[in-house]
């Protein structure tokens, strides 16, 4: 799912019947248009993945701001409501069901959290309100719970994601493992929830059928910080690296814990990929994590991005997912456009059902690449990277698609 950031202190979010705004540069808002369309979003803005979360919302408000500035969808003014979800299903849910009440909110941004999207899932389905992921990675999701054996259906056809799956990225993350850092001994850990449980799955798959060997299990609580007892067993083993499915608050004391027992690598998938997780972590240096797409700094599609973000002076930095966010929110925006245009240049009654409907023309080329949506609502952009931490940052070391 799951970093370009310092540590971040968080206020709580000032909300109005229109949508999220603060008082600093790049709130929502600020178009002419004689109809307003909000887009809702969900993520973790307080707490732990605060981080992660406020890099999402600052993405999908830069796109916001840039369809009102541009007019995008002529007669439209774009609003953004943004709510936090502090990466519990429960309260994922209840954020569903205001936006849901709210009959202006005509697609959904969000959540981070794959266990937050299950709650959020159906009842965004039911009431046909569109719903795109920029970091969501359970396979699940769009491909059912049958997808091993593969029985792929899709569950909920409102639901669409700009990040690729678990399968792909912990498959990736094997192959890196075992062939290009030439570890073939893995002590395999996860935090029991369902993104870093079917990341570790999906890397056992792999790394196994490959023919290397995972000397050991164990599953950790997301809430802990001393790891200890775990760490005694994996030094009992002889791994040569730890494989930890979860994200970054617990996989950085994990990661230091350990190396103050036995010197090896850590490595992690897109949970772990923040600047944060340096932050918290004095021996983070050889760790390695997997994430989605190429770092956008290296991409030519994403420099008018990364300046324009830089102009709007948000004091957060975008993370790992602002590139995949804007993208997210801008297919919900192409979409408006299409339902738009196809209607006289206005919103029909129906709108959430034309928006839905729309999804499956969408295409553009957006900051990540081109942008468009498969028959499961997953990407099409199957881009990996994987980066280790060197001299204190993360550096990407190889960019591949997989298939």
């Amino acid at each position: 799912m799951l970093i370009l950031t310092a540590v971040l202190t968080t206020g709580a979010l000032t909300l109005t019947a229109c949508g999220s705004r603060d008082d600093s540069k790049g709130s929502s808002g600020g178009g002419e248009g004689n109809q307003t369309v909000v887009i809702g979003l969900d993520a973790p803005l307080t707490g732990d993945l605060s981080a992660l979360g406020l890099g999402i919302k600052n993405s999908a408000d830069l796109a916001v701001n840039t369809a009102n500035k541009d007019k995008t969808v002529p007669g439209v003014t774009f609003e953004l409501q943004a709510l936090d979800d502090q990466a519990q299903p429960s309260v994922g849910q209840q954020n569903a069901a205001k936006l849901i009440g709210d009959k202006e909110v005509l697609g959904v941004v969000g959540p981070l959290n794959s266990g937050v999207a299950q709650s959020m899932q159906k009842p965004l389905n039911d009431a046909k309100l569109t719903q795109v992921s920029p970091a969501n990675t359970g396979t699940e999701l769009t491909q059912g719970n049958n997808w091993k054996t593969g029985d792929k259906k899709r569950p909920y056809a409102s639901y669409f994601r700009t990040s690729t799956t678990d399968q792909i990225q912990g498959a990736f993350a094997a192959n890196y493992l075992f062939k290009t850092a030439k570890i073939k001994d893995v002590y395999l850990i996860d935090d029991q929830k369902p993104y870093g449980a079917g990341l570790a799955a999906s890397f056992k798959a792999t790394f196994t059928e490959l023919g290397g060997k995972i000397v050991g299990t164990d599953h950790v609580n997301p809430d802990d910080r001393d790891f200890n007892s775990v760490v005694t067993k994996v030094k009992g083993t002889k791994a040569k690296a730890v494989y930890y499915g979860g994200e970054y608050p617990a996989g950085a004391p994990l990661s230091q814990q350990l190396k103050d027992s036995v010197n090896i690598p850590l490595m992690g998938g897109d949970g772990m990929y923040s600047a944060d997780f340096i932050a918290l972590n004095k021996k983070a240096e050889g760790d390695i994590s997997t994430s989605v797409g190429k770092p956008v700094e290296e991409l030519e599609s994403a420099k008018k991005f990364i300046a324009d973000y830089k102009t709007a002076g948000y004091k957060d930095a975008y993370e790992a997912y602002g590139g995949g966010t804007y993208d997210a929110t801008w297919s919900i925006i192409e979409a408006v456009k299409i339902v738009v245009s196809e209607n006289d240049g206005k919103l029909p009654d129906d709108a959430r059902a034309k928006v839905l409907e729309a999804m499956s023309k969408v295409q553009f080329d957006g900051v990540t690449g081109p942008v468009s949506f498969d028959e499961y609502g997953d990407t099409t952009n199957t881009l990996m990277t994987a980066y280790q931490v060197t001299d204190g940052k993360w550096v990407s070391k190889v960019s591949e698609a997989v298939k």
